[in-house]
């Protein structure tokens, strides 16, 4: 039994558009992960400051836009398995991708300053569904 690369059907040597729009993919779910985790981070440490510098009415408990942000490194967990091999694991990465528009659609709908938060999921969504389709049609994919 192979490991590594070649298991995930990357196998070492294999050049060409496919791998390049592969590791792109990753680089960017490793990226939306990190930024997710930060943001959430510093949301659930200083959440006054948070909805105060983004202009938001104050939620009260506070509780409750920290548990959010709990609920946002949660998600991200399941990201991580698309981060590695997006090709073998397909499932996690449609459902990383069809994530981030979901939270656009919410925050679109929302609306007014909330729509910084849609903006952020923009931001990766749309990289990562352009990678992931161009990933799906590559030769890389039909080597495996």
């Amino acid at each position: 039994m192979t490991a590594g690369r070649e298991a995930s059907g990357t196998a070492p040597g294999l050049e060409g558009a496919g791998a390049a729009v592969t590791q792109l993919f990753k680089a960017v779910m490793w990226l939306g992960i990190a930024a997710n985790v930060v943001v959430a981070l510093i949301s659930i440490v200083w959440t006054q400051a948070v909805l105060t510098l983004l202009g938001l009415e104050m939620a009260q408990p506070l509780v409750w836009p920290r548990f959010a942000a709990v609920l946002l490194i949660l998600l991200s967990i399941f990201y991580v398995p698309s981060a590695f091999d997006p090709l073998v694991h397909r499932y996690s990465a449609v459902v990383a991708v069809f994530c981030r528009f979901v939270g656009v659609a919410f925050f679109a709908v929302v609306g007014g300053r909330y729509i910084v938060f849609g903006l952020f999921d923009l931001t990766f969504g749309l990289p990562q569904a352009v990678l992931l389709f161009l990933a799906w049609k590559s030769p890389l994919r039909t080597a495996q």
